[in-house]
């Protein structure tokens, strides 16, 4: 490799987290903007667990812009990419008076390798974390440090929450430029530490409808979400950001699952109708009723964004009693340790009487595995240069 090259090449890597809404954004009322109709809050989940992480490069040496997304090229001409990679040129160059730009790169091309720990496209988040993760390490790269929510928005809406650690409301803001239209924390990782998260990965399959492209068709078609966004939402959002501060889990819960519901209530008002829960999704959401009922009060809640992955919010000490539920009435194939990725889980015994109160058929491998997680940190620098995802040459190292 010529010594020029690595002399010249500037590299930053950086993590982003997967957030999960539990008041929903569906339905936007600018597409290319990505101005939603309704406000929406959501949880940081830890990048322990869920991140992507990101690499991003600039030479003299490079001939085109390009992009690698879990080891594939993808088309780096893509609008929201281009609109993101477009900002963040525009701002760094605002700076060039103060800093010379040749230092910053900018007249150079970029090379960008992304990779996500957890499978892509399958309602779980990824385009949020994505996005999140290429507009922080492309404003590392180029020495841009303004707010970066209203950026990250424009390449997937629900990305400017994961700018943001902790509890996280998104603005819809009421100006046409979407100006206002920004992600705010509500509270840190750290407001809340006994609350914790589960998710149950019921299929890890590419979605047969993408929320670009079902939100669209909702905001055309269903009345429903005009509605929501209307009359129900504003009053949700306060009563949702009340309960996050006073840690108060049976609200927190109770609207969590209103919402999901309604938002998929939505989709069914949609038409043609999108179905994004499945078999499992439906045996979750009995699983959760009767195990609350049978508790008499609200111990766990689902959610359920454009997939039928459910997100199980519960408290730490519900947390061992729940996930052999989940063992007892989804079987899975293999045992123990590998059913259960994250945060250690301890393991518990089910009454009689409980399995009893529960009563459903149990669904052999409805769950494939269960990661363990909590609220965690918003987008960081990754300072070890071994974990770079692009070589010296600036393309991809064999591992990426």
């Amino acid at each position: 490799m010529p010594e020029e090259l690595v002399d010249k090449t500037h590299v930053v890597t950086c993590t982003a987290p997967v957030n999960i809404a539990v008041i929903k954004y569906w339905g936007k009322r600018n597409e290319e903007l990505i101005l939603p109709t309704n406000s929406s809050l959501s949880v940081t989940l830890h990048q322990d667990q869920l991140k992507t992480t990101t690499t991003a490069a600039t030479s003299r040496l490079f001939e085109e812009d390009k992009i690698w997304l879990n080891g594939k090229e993808e088309d780096i001409n893509h609008p929201r990419l281009q609109a993101c990679l477009r900002e963040i040129r525009r701002l760094a160059r605002k700076r060039r008076n103060k800093v010379d730009s040749d230092a910053l790169g900018l007249s150079h091309k970029v090379h960008i390798c992304s990779v996500n720990n957890f499978p892509t496209a399958a309602g779980l988040a990824s385009s949020a974390a994505g996005f999140a993760c290429l507009v922080y390490t492309l404003a590392r790269l180029f020495g841009v440090e303004v707010e970066l929510s209203g950026i990250a928005r424009q390449g997937s809406g629900s990305a400017c929450r994961s700018m943001y650690g902790g509890f996280v409301q998104w603005l819809m803001g009421q100006k046409k430029d979407g100006k206002d239209s920004l992600a705010q924390q509500v509270e840190s990782e750290s407001h809340w530490p006994e609350l914790r998260i589960l998710v149950l990965v019921a299929s890890a399959e590419r979605k047969h409808v993408g929320s670009t492209s079902g939100m669209q068709t909702s905001v055309e078609t269903s009345s429903l979400l005009k509605y929501r966004a209307e009359s129900v939402v504003p009053g949700r959002m306060e009563e949702m950001i009340t309960a996050v501060r006073r840690k108060d889990f049976p609200a927190f819960a109770e609207l969590t699952m209103k919402d999901s519901n309604q938002f998929h209530a939505t989709c069914l008002d949609t038409y043609p109708p999108i179905f994004y829960l499945n078999r499992v999704s439906h045996q979750v959401i009995h699983l959760v009723h009767r195990y609350n009922k049978h508790c008499g009060e609200t111990r766990v809640a689902y959610t359920f964004d454009a997939g039928p992955n459910a997100v199980i919010f519960t408290l730490q000490q519900h947390v061992p009693e729940f996930v052999q539920l989940v063992q007892h009435f989804f079987p899975p194939e293999i045992n123990g340790g590998q059913f259960i990725k994250g945060l250690p889980v301890e393991e518990a015994s089910l009454s009689d009487d409980l399995k009893q109160a529960i009563g459903l058929e149990p669904m052999p491998k409805g769950v494939s595995y269960v990661i363990s997680t909590q609220p965690g940190p918003g987008p960081r620098v990754v300072e070890d240069q071994t974990q770079h995802l692009l070589g010296s040459d600036g393309y991809p190292k064999e591992s990426a």
